[in-house]
């Protein structure tokens, strides 16, 4: 059984739909770095939990 949860966020670039893989209990409120899986930029993402296992990504450019 997996832990993680699939989210979902817009690129800040191209605004192509893009998805993360979520692991609670790690990537909470960590910044991490992701390429764009259509574009290649790379985007600046924040995971935060919304409550009941619901998950709100932030989505920035590098440079902002």
């Amino acid at each position: 059984m997996s832990l993680a949860h699939e989210a979902e966020f817009g690129c800040p670039y191209c605004m192509a739909p893009n998805s993360i893989e979520i692991d609670p209990i790690n990537d909470l409120n960590q910044q991490q770095i992701v390429d764009c899986q259509i574009c290649c930029q790379p985007i600046e993402l924040l995971a935060v939990e919304i409550g009941d296992g619901e998950f709100e990504i932030h989505a920035r450019t590098d440079d902002e």
